[in-house]
């Protein structure tokens, strides 16, 4: 793709640039590509996904249209190691404010998320309990919004309100696996 343009489907490697779900839409910025390529909502959730934090690094299939350049597909996205979502907590509560820290991962639902608030509530299957959930935490973990009903997987630390999460992923995300 050395002209600059995208013929027909290729496949290409980029970066978020940034996504909005309330929009419903974002861009990937690509090296081969001399335009933003257009990252709808829709195909994003047929990846299983309902937001992705910027600088999120991209594999998908794109297509040139009349209207420019746009995915089609996600083959693959690897989120930034923007930072540890325990490591934050600690700094955010105190190192003694932390306990019962959970490495397994638990699917959960997304209660509700208030991305002007900052914070919304998860409860894990099966399980009433509401979890906590910091829109610090969230960006840590390469996430920028979490929508009502959304599958999820997490892993919490019980916090002096009660339990919070501290690494959530998306549902794409393997359960078993424990990094």
């Amino acid at each position: 793709m050395s002209s600059g343009t995208v013929k027909d489907q290729n496949t290409i490697s980029g970066t978020v640039k940034w996504f909005d779900s309330a929009k419903g839409y974002g861009f990937i910025v690509a090296e081969d590509v001399a335009q933003d390529i257009l990252l709808h909502a829709n195909v994003l959730k047929n990846f299983g996904r309902t937001s992705v934090a910027g600088n999120s690094k991209v594999q998908v299939v794109v297509q040139e249209t009349d209207r420019g350049c746009q995915a089609t597909q996600i083959v693959a996205i690897d989120t930034p190691e923007t930072g540890d979502g325990l490591a934050l907590m600690r700094e955010m509560l105190g190192e003694d404010k932390v306990a019962e820290i959970s490495e397994n991962l638990q699917p959960a639902r997304v209660k509700w998320f208030d991305r002007a608030k900052g914070f919304g509530f998860v409860n894990v299957f099966q399980n009433e309990e509401d979890v906590f959930v910091h829109m610090e935490v969230l960006h840590a973990c390469g996430l920028s919004d979490l929508l009502p009903g959304e599958a999820i997987s997490i892993r919490t630390a019980h916090g002096p309100r009660g339990r919070m999460a501290w690494d959530i992923r998306g549902w794409d995300h393997p359960l078993d696996e424990t990094s």
